[in-house]
C-alpha cells in the first residue's frame, strides 16, 4: 500500500505561496484576456471576419482543446486539484492559476471561432477590401469548422473522462497524446493563415494588437508554465514555444503589408491631388486666354 507521505509533502509545498509567482501568474491570466480582446473587438467592429482562415479557426480551436485537456489530465495538475482539499483556498487558487491560463486561452480563441461563424462574409460589402481572393471560403466551410471544433472537443471530453474514471494508469501517456497533439497542430495552425494573408496580402479582420501582445506573451507563458510543470510538463509548455515563433512570423507578414498598404494609399493621394492642381492650373489657363491684362493697351489701331 502507498504511503500517504509524499502527497502530503507534495500538498505542503504548495501551501507555500510563492508571491513572485503569483504575481507573474496573474499578470499572465489577465494578460492572455486582454490580448485576444483586439480580435474580438475588430471583427466585431468590422461586422465581418475576411482575411481569417476558416482553417487557422479550425486547427487553433482543436489545439485548444487538446493543450486544456492535457493539462486538465496531467498527473502534476491533478495532484495540485487534490491538494486543494488539505490546504488553503488562497494556496489553492494560486496553485491552479497554470490551468486557468490555459482555460482562458482556449474560450478566448473559441469565442472567436463564434465570431468567426457570426460574421463571415456571405456576400460583397464595404468590409471587404477590393483585392480578394477568388478561392475564398464559403459560409457552409465556416459552419463545418465549427461542427468539427464541438465533435472534437466532446470527444476528448469522453477520452479524458475515460482515463480518469477506469485507466488512471494511462493517465500520463493520454496527457502525452494530448500535448503531442495540440503542438503538431498548433504548429500547422498558422501556415493556413500566413498563406491566407499572403494571397490576400493585407490583414482583413486579422488583429495586429492581438499578435504584438500574444508573441512574446508566449514565450513568457511557456517559461512560467515550465516553472510550475517542471521537464515532465513539456507537452503542455513546448506548444506555446512552437506558437511563439510561428505568430512572430504571422505578425511580420501584417505589419510588412499594413505598412505597404498605407505607403501605397499615400502615394494614390498624392498623385490624385498633383494631377486635380494640374486641372486646375490648365482650366485657369484656358479662362485667361484672351481676356485684357495689364500689358493690353487701352486703345487699339490697326497697322497698315
Amino acid at each position: 500500500m502507498l504511503s500517504p507521505t509524499r502527497p502530503s509533502e507534495h500538498c505542503l509545498a504548495l501551501s507555500h505561496v510563492s508571491y513572485t509567482n503569483l504575481a507573474v501568474s496573474l499578470l499572465l491570466f489577465v494578460g492572455i484576456l486582454v490580448s485576444y480582446l483586439p480580435q474580438h473587438i475588430r471583427i466585431v467592429a468590422r461586422r465581418s471576419s475576411f482575411g481569417i482562415s476558416p482553417y487557422f479557426v479550425l486547427l487553433g480551436v482543436t489545439s485548444g482543446t487538446c493543450a486544456f485537456a492535457n493539462i486538465l489530465v496531467l498527473p502534476t495538475s491533478r495532484a495540485d486539484m487534490a491538494c486543494c482539499r488539505e490546504i488553503s483556498g488562497f494556496a489553492c487558487f494560486a496553485g491552479l492559476l497554470g490551468v486557468a491560463q490555459v482555460g482562458m486561452q482556449w474560450s478566448c480563441f473559441f469565442l472567436i471561432m463564434i465570431l468567426f461563424v457570426v460574421f463571415f462574409p456571405r456576400s460583397e460589402s464595404q468590409a471587404k477590401p477590393p483585392h480578394h481572393d477568388p478561392a475564398h471560403p464559403t459560409f457552409r466551410t465556416a459552419v463545418v469548422v465549427a461542427i468539427v471544433c464541438g465533435l472534437h472537443a466532446i470527444l476528448v471530453i469522453i477520452l479524458s473522462c475515460f482515463f480518469v474514471v477506469a485507466h488512471p494508469s494511462g493517465l500520463q501517456t493520454w496527457a502525452n497524446v494530448l500535448g503531442i497533439s495540440a503542438t503538431v497542430l498548433a504548429s500547422i495552425q498558422y501556415f493556413p493563415q500566413i498563406y491566407t494573408t499572403y494571397v490576400l496580402k493585407t490583414v482583413g479582420s486579422l488583429s495586429l494588437p492581438m499578435m504584438c501582445l500574444q508573441t512574446p506573451g508566449s514565450f513568457v507563458w511557456a517559461a512560467s508554465l515550465a516553472a510550475r510543470l517542471g521537464p515532465e510538463g513539456w507537452s503542455a509548455w513546448g506548444v506555446y514555444c512552437v506558437t511563439g515563433c510561428l505568430q512572430g512570423t504571422l505578425l511580420a507578414m501584417g505589419i510588412f503589408y499594413e505598412l505597404t498598404a498605407r505607403s501605397r494609399e499615400k502615394r494614390d493621394l498624392q498623385e490624385r491631388m498633383g494631377i486635380s492642381n494640374t486641372s486646375a492650373g490648365a482650366s485657369a489657363d484656358v479662362e485667361t486666354e484672351g481676356r485684357p491684362s495689364e500689358q493690353t493697351p487701352l486703345l487699339a489701331t490697326d497697322v497698315e
